[in-house]
């Protein structure tokens, strides 16, 4: 069973808004944090946002995203969100969530979802 889902991208024009979710499997699943990561073409994946899973509290933005991205969980469907609005075109990537579970970094990732953003 895999244990991250990504769902929710897609594309938009610049100044949309897309809400990005990361389903976490299984009842007993825990992690020290949880994060969105993005990869574009022919770049380095860079960490866009990072939250204290076990307290809700965002604990990292990008300096590109901040004001525009929110990050948030809902605890009671095991789901970490990435809210994206006043998208632009550099936000073009694919979106991946990862969590921070052991004492190694993030060592649990989903499959990536693609977020395109037209101008």
């Amino acid at each position: 069973q895999v244990p991250l889902v990504e769902s929710g991208g897609g594309l938009v024009q610049a100044g949309g808004s897309l809400r990005l979710s990361c389903a976490a499997s299984g009842r007993t699943f825990s992690a020290y944090s949880m994060a969105w990561f993005r990869q574009a073409p022919g770049k380095a994946r860079e960490l866009v946002a990072s939250i204290n899973w076990r307290s809700g509290v965002s604990s990292y933005y990008a300096d590109s995203v901040k004001g525009r991205f929110t990050i948030s969980r809902d605890n009671a469907k095991n789901t970490l969100i990435l809210q994206m609005n006043s998208l632009k075109p550099e936000d073009t990537a694919v979106y991946y969530c990862a969590a921070w579970r052991g004492t190694t970094g993030y060592d649990t990732w989903g499959q990536g979802t693609q977020v395109t953003v037209s101008s």
